[in-house]
């Protein structure tokens, strides 16, 4: 079955790079009108120009997503562009890697901003939106670490927790305006910045620590940003309908299967 999103508007969030480029990339091959929001405009640009040369509708916003006006008045903008949103993709995200005390105030401050207050200001944006055309999804990226204790990763983790339970109470909240409400929660993706974080921390290991990392999977492999992606549009579509207050592992088996 070929899963389409003909004459939908979706905001995908850090949608210039790794999942979100995925995500704006499959999302307009299915034939949604995409708008890419990122604080990386040249990022961004290049992605949406790689969509329109394939044929498909992107548009891009620079905002800060931790920045409820810049949020607003982007989503303001699509809805008198385009009349409708119909799809928020919450990806724009950060990582921090500490335990405890290896985590500090501004860290905190940092993750949080980006993680837990971007993800509310997407959500608040398009709201009212979605509330008067009694339609609408939202797909909130979450991660393995909402559910499991990961080491080092002590603000991650705090955010990625609050992503689930922002996705379950909204949800709840929004049932009759018929407005659904779901997180996934990849374990290892292979983006770019899983290559940066390697080669920052692991100079001259490349190779050796990708296998290791890659291992950490049961399935033996890292996971690639399209089967993220391919995913997502699952959720958004009307094939998933009857899906909502649900977070979706795509994690090669990690939650369940690490023993």
């Amino acid at each position: 079955m070929e899963i389409r999103l003909d004459k939908q508007v979706a905001i995908i969030t850090g949608g210039g790079s790794g999942i979100g480029e995925a995500i704006s990339r499959v999302f307009a091959e299915a034939g949604a009108q995409v708008h890419i929001a990122d604080r990386d405009a040249d990022k961004a640009q290049q992605v949406a120009a790689a969509i329109r040369k394939e044929g498909g509708q992107a548009e891009v916003h620079t905002v800060d997503v931790s920045k409820q006006s810049d949020m607003v008045a982007m989503a303001n903008q699509v809805k008198e562009e385009a009349g409708r949103i119909d799809i928020l993709i919450n990806n724009a995200g950060i990582a921090q890697v500490g335990s405890l005390e290896q985590t500090s105030e501004d860290d905190l401050d940092r993750i949080y901003a980006v993680n837990v207050r971007g993800v509310y200001n997407g959500m608040y944006s398009v709201i009212d939106t979605m509330k008067a055309q009694k339609r609408g999804v939202i797909l909130n990226m979450a991660s393995i670490a909402s559910v499991l204790g990961l080491p080092d990763r002590f603000g991650y983790s705090m955010s990625k927790g609050a992503v689930l339970t922002m996705t379950y109470t909204v949800a709840r909240d929004y049932l009759d305006y018929n407005i659904r409400c779901n997180c996934v929660a990849p374990a290892r993706i292979h983006t770019p910045f899983v290559d940066g974080f390697i080669a920052k921390n692991y100079p001259g290991r490349e190779a050796e620590m990708f296998e290791t990392l890659s291992k950490t999977q049961p399935i033996g492999r890292m996971g690639k940003p399209e089967e993220v992606a391919k995913l997502a549009l699952y959720l958004c579509s009307d094939a998933a309908s009857f899906i909502t207050g649900t977070n979706v592992p795509i994690d090669g088996g990690f939650i369940n299967l690490n023993t």
